[in-house]
């Protein structure tokens, strides 16, 4: 269930597609402008000093452009990349022999940063703040630790899951930068640059309609552009519609708002199995046979932005626009109100 068209998460066949949409400068990047400016006047105050930019983590739902932003980084500063993964990084040699071999202002870029071990973490406490390598190998008496100096370099950590990123590494980060989903103005530039690159003929009305269903993610509208298009190639002319657009996206089993089939249900599970709540993220992942990160990280935060759903002490609920978009009538009585009774 979570290979979903519009979740966030990478897909097998999105490599390929989202590495040749990617854009390659800053200038060129759309929408999340604060993190833009800040993020632009820090790499020009560091070229202007001839340093290292400082070290940066990147955090927000998945699909938004953190790796582009890394590699962005990397090209505007003129610096190599290397790419990683927190779950990748199982042995502190495994990291002390990524960081050995970067060379001076060189990028490393590690996804997933709030995975790390904690064993890994410690090997990038020294080298991030003093460039210096410092580990034990072996055990017992046999054990030596192992002191190297390094190049100077950027760390990037991106997370989905800021909150779970250890204080002590958190600490480390120079720059701090949250990236959330994209206005429909944004989605509408980007579906539109991504049509002109894959060279797919769209009117307006058919940019329109791929952005909104798009749930202000980038990664989203990309896959969805692409579907698109191969409807349209086998059903139509081969042009992108209006019509077309919402013909495909009904086939796809996309709503006016981005939701899926796996977003009703959810949904749904909250309304009809638990009268609108308050249920507990337990409850509600064993109700539609998924497990409660899932729900967490992937399923929940576009409903909550939506105002769908609501996050209590007590368990999530659905709100009256969740009822309204079910075509249901809402029934839930409020919450008795909390503390003594008078």
């Amino acid at each position: 269930m979570t290979d979903r068209l519009v979740s966030g998460k990478t897909l097998e066949d999105d490599a390929g597609l989202d590495s040749s949409l990617r854009p390659r400068r800053l200038e060129d990047f759309v929408g999340q402008d604060s993190v833009k400016e800040n993020l632009s006047i820090a790499m020009q105050a560091a070229r202007m000093r001839g340093e290292p930019l400082d070290h940066v983590i990147v955090y927000g739902p998945p699909g938004l452009g953190k790796t582009t932003l890394a590699n962005i980084i990397a090209h505007e500063m003129e610096a190599g990349i290397k790419v990683t993964s927190g779950p990748a990084v199982e042995r502190p040699g495994d990291m002390a022999a990524i960081l050995s071999s970067v060379n001076t202002g060189d990028v490393l870029f590690v996804d997933e940063v709030h995975r790390l071990s904690r064993v890994v973490e410690e090997v990038l406490y020294p080298a991030m703040e003093d460039f210096f390598l410092s580990w034990v190998v072996g055990k017992g008496l046999g054990a030596r630790s192992i002191n190297l100096r390094i190049n100077a370099f950027t760390l990037i950590g991106a997370t989905t899951r800021f909150g779970m990123v250890s204080p002590p590494l958190r600490d480390r980060f120079g720059a701090v930068f949250h990236m959330d989903f994209y206005d429909n103005d944004s989605m509408e530039v980007i579906v539109a640059r991504s049509a002109r690159i894959l060279g797919v003929a769209i009117d307006d009305g058919g940019v329109s309609e791929i952005a909104r269903r798009s749930r202000g993610t980038p990664r989203v509208a990309n896959r969805l552009l692409k579907r698109t298009r191969d409807y349209a190639q086998v059903m139509a002319d081969g042009r992108i519609t209006r019509e077309v657009a919402l013909e495909a996206l009904a086939k796809l089993e996309v709503d006016p708002l981005g939701l899926d089939q796996v977003d009703h249900k959810l949904l749904s599970s909250v309304v009809d199995k638990f009268s609108g709540g308050p249920v507990g993220l337990d409850t509600l992942a064993a109700s539609i046979g998924e497990d409660a990160d899932t729900i967490m990280d992937i399923y929940e935060p576009y409903l909550l932005q939506l105002g769908f759903l609501d996050r209590t002490p007590r368990g999530r609920m659905a709100t009256l626009l969740g009822y309204r978009h079910l075509g249901r009538e809402y029934t839930r009585q409020p919450e008795p109100p909390q503390g003594k009774l008078l």
